[in-house]
């Protein structure tokens, strides 16, 4: 089983650690909402009182 340098393992785990950040960030900021067209319809309330 080959051994690294500490150096090397280091430097892997900033590679990966960036790479898991650019990713969430890409996700982040790719994320969108769908948009709604939403009417405010103003609803009257009728009272009719029948007494």
């Amino acid at each position: 089983m080959p051994q690294m340098a500490p150096l090397n393992w280091l430097a892997l785990a900033i590679v990966f650690s960036l790479v898991f950040l650019i990713f969430n960030i890409m996700n982040y900021f790719s994320f969108s909402y769908g948009t709604k067209d939403v009417k405010t319809t103003k609803k009257e309330i009728v009272t009719s009182w029948k007494w």
